[in-house]
């Protein structure tokens, strides 16, 4: 009796299911990512090997570069509230608009003074304004830079009830006046204790 042959069928394999969760985690990982912004003053600071988490709250980063120095505070709603403030002290009313603007903004170089032309650009235009920096002058009681450094320490323990954590990011070929002022300027408001944001260095073994 004759052998009954069986006819031989490839192996399927269904990659629906695999596909969809690729395409899951892909979508997971655009949605959570937060994009690098572009610094108005660019800065290349000096290597460290010392590692600290820059904290996505309660934070703000003073960056100087090229002889300016520019303003970063984190929370959309510390920006908010920093911008009312500073326009309440300067006697500048600042339309929904524009503080809606500046609360996406996360950091700037600015003149109090061109704030609003500068607010009223549309997006894409604004990261083309000229950014000349904050003004800092020590020998003023209170220079724009104070003033913001001020404001924001205010509002960020009105709403969230801790001090404001500060941060100098300087450019590793900045001249030492510049670096000198921002310290001068933090020490007058009795914040004598800050960080250096620095690059990572490799350990050498």
């Amino acid at each position: 009796m004759s052998r009954v042959k069986v006819a031989r069928k490839s192996t399927a394999i269904d990659m629906t299911a695999m596909c969809d969760v690729a395409f899951l985690l892909l979508t997971f990982f655009i949605l959570s990512a937060k994009p690098k912004t572009q610094e108005p003053i660019p800065a290349d600071p000096p290597a460290s090997t010392a590692t600290f988490v820059i904290p996505d709250t309660d934070f703000s980063t003073l960056t100087v570069g090229q002889g300016k120095v520019s303003f970063n505070v984190q929370g959309d709603d510390v920006r908010r509230e920093t911008l009312m403030k500073i326009g309440q002290d300067n006697g500048i009313t600042f339309t929904p608009a524009e503080i809606q603007a500046f609360a996406t903004t996360e950091s700037f170089g600015i003149p109090i003074g061109n704030l609003k032309q500068y607010l009223s650009l549309p997006g894409d235009q604004r990261s083309k304004f000229a950014q000349t920096g904050i003004p800092v002058d020590t020998t003023q009681a209170n220079s724009e830079l104070a003033q913001w450094v001020h404001a924001a320490r205010v509002v960020n323990g009105s709403l969230h009830g801790v001090d404001l954590k500060i941060a100098i990011k300087g450019d590793g070929k900045e001249e030492y006046p510049t670096i000198h002022k921002v310290i001068v300027t933090l020490q007058k408001q009795k914040v004598n204790k800050f960080s250096l944001i620095t690059s990572l260095k490799t350990v050498t073994k």
